[in-house]
């Protein structure tokens, strides 16, 4: 059987027809929001990158990007990106973009590997967001300050859509909080990762989970990160280290939390060696995006990916991101969908 989750009783709030407009008016909302909050321009990004430079995401490090021979370049392998976490930073060298500003765009994606759920599809479609700080920026009080603009924008889309279609009622709290993935293991040392992240939200019903890639106390991390974006590994209270993380809401329809964003503070020169050389993947320093960065050409940055999908699934109060966006689906999670009311697109 699939893995999707079944609301009992569930039936849409609104039709087809209104949730298509709600969709447009979710995103054009949003992505002003964003953009006035961090002070960020709009670019143009691509589908696909070359093999073998380093720009593309690696995610965990263990998803397959979709790759293609391209005639005219002699069969050069391309490959559909998984994120553009690398490639905005390279833009932003290219752009010349100065401290306090920062780009924003849509990014497309297709994640062959992705197991499909409610919250999960092979498509994924972001805003992804980067923006240039200075040294004295890199800290824990500037990202959990991001973090804070960020979900007022979410608050303010949230109130619109919620004005917009009556059926629906607001339930984001009207503050963040925050925690430390390794306080977070303290509090519930004898759960799964997953299974701390629904009883933080589900208590404060907003939360940021700072320190993603870095092993714990245990041992293990909290979630996996690639060593060569964000910054896992620098210190930043003591004991605990991390200037990244996750924004996760409570989502009363799934009964479960909802993860809205990854993002944290980039790796700098220093931190990018540490983090290569406790993942065992020294070897990269030779690629074209680490080349650029240990030299000094790449500015400091802050960055993230918001998920636009998932964000009109969750502010339209929607049991299924199949009900958002076109995509494939396992026929018995179709069958299932149909059954219980769950119209996928």
């Amino acid at each position: 059987m699939s893995n999707v989750i079944i609301p009992p009783g569930y039936r849409t709030a609104i039709d087809a027809r209104r949730t298509e407009q709600g969709i447009k008016l979710i995103k054009d909302f949003f992505q002003q929001n964003l953009s006035t909050e961090l002070r960020l321009r709009r670019v143009t990004a691509p589908l696909f990158v070359l093999s073998g430079m380093g720009i593309n995401d690696d995610l965990n490090g263990v998803e397959r990007a979709v790759s293609f021979p391209v005639k005219a370049l002699g069969d050069k392998r391309a490959e559909v990106v998984h994120s553009l976490a690398k490639w905005k930073r390279l833009t932003l060298a290219e752009y010349g973009v100065e401290p306090g500003h920062g780009i924003y765009t849509d990014m497309n994606a297709i994640r062959a590997d992705e197991e499909l759920d409610n919250l999960h599809s092979l498509y994924v479609d972001q805003w992804d967001w980067e923006a240039v700080i200075t040294p004295s920026e890199r800290n824990l009080d500037m990202l959990k300050s991001t973090v804070e603009r960020i979900y007022q924008a979410l608050l303010r889309t949230e109130y619109l859509t919620c004005e917009t279609y009556p059926e629906l009622h607001p339930f984001l709290p009207p503050r963040i909080h925050f925690i430390h993935s390794e306080d977070l293991l303290r509090m519930y040392p004898d759960r799964t990762p997953h299974e701390r992240e629904d009883l933080i939200a589900k208590e404060y019903g907003a939360v940021f989970i700072i320190g993603i890639g870095g092993k714990l106390s245990n041992g293990k991390p909290h979630d996996g990160r690639a060593p060569d974006y964000d910054d896992w590994s620098t210190p930043t209270d003591g004991e605990h280290s991390g200037l990244n993380g996750d924004i996760i809401v409570w989502y009363p329809p799934l009964g479960r939390s909802v993860e809205l964003s990854s993002m944290g503070i980039r790796v700098d020169r220093e931190s990018l060696l540490r983090q290569l050389q406790l993942s065992n993947q020294e070897e990269r320093e030779s690629l074209y995006f680490h080349q650029q960065l240990l030299s000094g050409r790449l500015p400091l940055s802050i960055g993230g990916g918001i998920g636009q999908s998932r964000l009109c699934m969750v502010l339209l109060q929607k049991a299924h991101i199949g009900e958002i966006q076109a995509s494939i689906w396992p026929e018995d999670m179709r069958k299932q969908c149909l059954n219980a009311g769950i119209r996928l697109i």
